[in-house]
């Protein structure tokens, strides 16, 4: 066996399954040998490990706006590997994370000045929910319990995050250990009124009063915190219609109820600025982030709240645990140390700027594929689009695949779930990646017309 080169043991391990891999169908890939396994990265580009070249169309999982194997990150992550590879986060810290806190602190909405560090989506999902609860709970409202999301939305896979989360497939197989005391708002998203939209839609703020609904039914005194992305991006590029968000901060206001914005997705550039709450002119009262902190090369994430919550918290005698949570990794020195040269590389080539310059590009581009017969719809906002096809009933499943195997074989890598293909390429592309991501992307579309 350690005489098999690399590629066959690799081979080998795929077909026996020992790589469990997460939202995956793994009976079939473990049977696709080496054209489903990355060999290295560079750029906006993959290659696999039988030599193909892919274009990275949704950076990486949204997480590698940079692009791949950029050399001053991969320095960052070995100059601190060498000097502060771990420190503990619990009762101590470490220049990076207390400078970094700060700095994320500075480009955040005003109001929002503390940062409490975590490492993945999921994790900063579910820390924002129990501050929320603890909130008003050192407030002497602890009858502020009930929790609401929305239908479609992802917020990660631990039991909280699913919890608000309001992806079916996600929730069916947990739905009896399901968090009590939670409900969905509708999500914002009515293809009658919006299809073909470009940017936001200019129907659709009425949607916000579904928050009236459910605090009439559940009365405003028990619901803790709504929690919503401003751009729902793993659910197919669900675009808040003009006023939604600002109706939901009203809303939330006038009853007490804390506002999180989930900003894994569209935090740090995404949308054009440095969270989507600038873009869109609305301050939530906590904004969870993750993915691109660290241009996805070192795990991180993370929580922003406002001085009211953490000064709510630092209450009790100087000697206590003010909130009995946290990670052994939160705030790790070689993830700090990498965001911080992330973030000086964004604010040196003025990613929020190309991300505006290319928006309309990206926008020009994915709406040329209208008029073909398998597209319901198109989407689009800040460097985000999505292509929602006619449902096959009992062959989207199918087609999902094929879409994906097709694009490979074109060079462009998808992220294809049920319906839609997802995009949000690196900011570093160009305007010839973009038009020549599209045109695979058509003749993709076209040869699943004729298999189906």
């Amino acid at each position: 066996m350690n005489e098999l080169k690399n590629e066959s043991l690799c081979a080998l391990a795929m077909s026996e399954g020992r790589n469990w891999m997460p939202f995956t169908a793994n009976r079939l890939v473990n049977g696709r040998g080496d054209h489903r396994v990355v060999a290295s990265a560079k750029g906006p580009y993959y290659t696999m490990a039988d030599g193909r070249t892919v274009f990275d169309s949704l950076s990486g999982l949204w997480c590698t706006p940079l692009g791949h194997g950029h050399p001053r990150i991969v320095e960052a992550l070995r100059q601190q590997a060498e000097t502060l590879d771990f420190a503990p986060g619990f009762q101590m810290t470490h220049a990076p994370a207390v400078t970094l806190a700060a700095r994320i602190a500075r480009m955040a909405p005003d109001g929002l000045e503390h940062v409490f560090f975590a490492n993945s989506g999921s994790e900063a999902v579910d820390t924002a929910l129990k501050i929320a609860i603890g909130f008003h709970k050192l407030r002497g409202d602890g009858g502020r319990f009930r929790l609401i999301g929305r239908e479609r939305g992802y917020h990660g896979v631990g039991f909280g995050g699913m919890s608000v989360g309001g992806i079916v497939s996600n929730r069916k197989m947990f739905a009896t250990v399901m968090m009590p005391g939670v409900d969905h708002l509708r999500h914002p998203y009515d293809h009658a009124h919006v299809a073909f939209s470009k940017g936001q839609p200019e129907w659709g703020a009425c949607l916000a009063d579904d928050l009236e609904r459910l605090v009439a039914l559940h009365d405003a005194s028990t619901i803790a915190a709504v929690i919503v992305e401003p751009v729902q991006g793993s659910t197919g590029v669900l675009v808040p219609p003009i006023g939604y968000l600002q109706k939901l901060r009203e809303i939330c206001t006038k009853h007490g109820i804390l506002l999180i914005f989930d900003e894994v997705i569209t935090g740090f550039g995404r949308m054009g600025e440095n969270f989507a709450s600038q873009r869109f002119g609305v301050t939530p009262d906590m904004i969870t982030f993750a993915k691109a902190v660290t241009n996805g090369i070192v795990p991180m994430g993370g929580v922003i709240v406002t001085s009211e919550i953490y000064k709510t918290f630092m209450s009790g005698p100087e000697s206590a645990i003010e909130f009995a949570h946290g990670y052994t990794y939160s705030g790790h020195p070689l993830a700090a140390a990498v965001a911080h040269t992330v973030l000086d590389i964004m604010e040196e080539e003025d990613t929020n700027a190309r991300v505006r310059a290319l928006e309309p590009v990206l926008e020009e581009e994915v709406h040329s594929l209208r008029g073909l017969s398998s597209v319901k719809d198109l989407r689009n906002i800040g460097f985000t689009a999505a292509i929602e096809l006619f449902p096959l009933p009992e062959k989207s499943a199918l087609r999902s695949v094929r879409l994906f195997e097709y694009g490979l074989q074109e060079g462009v890598l998808l992220r294809v779930t049920g319906d839609t293909i997802s995009f949000g390429p690196p900011f570093i592309s160009t305007l010839d990646q973009i038009r020549e991501m599209i045109q695979k992307v058509r003749n993709v579309l076209l040869r699943c017309e004729e298999d189906f």
